[in-house]
C-alpha cells in the first residue's frame, strides 16, 4: 500500500479526520513525500494483537520527531503500540 493509499483510506472512512490536513502536516513539518507504509502485526497497550499499516517517516521531521503511527487494517482507526516490549 502507498502513503496516498492509506490516506485516502483513511479520509473515506472518516476514522481520523484530521490526521491527514494540511494544518496538521505544516505543523509537524511533514509532507506526503517523507512518509512510507509497511504491514505489521502489533500488540497494543491493552495486550490486544492487532494487523495494521505502519504509516513511517523516511525522515524525521521538527524536534527530530520520526516516530510511526499504526492504523488497524479493518477500520482504519490509529492504535497505540505497546513500546514495553518493543525489538
Amino acid at each position: 500500500m502507498a502513503p496516498s493509499e492509506l490516506k485516502h483510506l483513511v479520509e473515506i472512512r472518516r476514522s481520523e479526520p484530521k490526521y491527514f490536513t494540511r494544518k496538521t502536516m505544516k505543523f509537524f513539518g511533514d509532507t506526503m513525500k517523507n512518509y512510507g507504509v509497511r504491514s505489521r502485526t502489533i500488540i497494543t497497550i491493552d495486550g490486544e494483537t492487532v494487523d495494521t499499516w505502519e504509516l513511517y517517516r523516511k525522515k524525521p521531521v521538527n524536534g527530530g520527531l520520526k516516530s510511526s503511527s499504526y492504523f488497524r487494517k479493518d477500520n482504519f482507526r490509529i492504535v497505540t503500540r505497546d513500546y514495553s516490549n518493543c525489538e
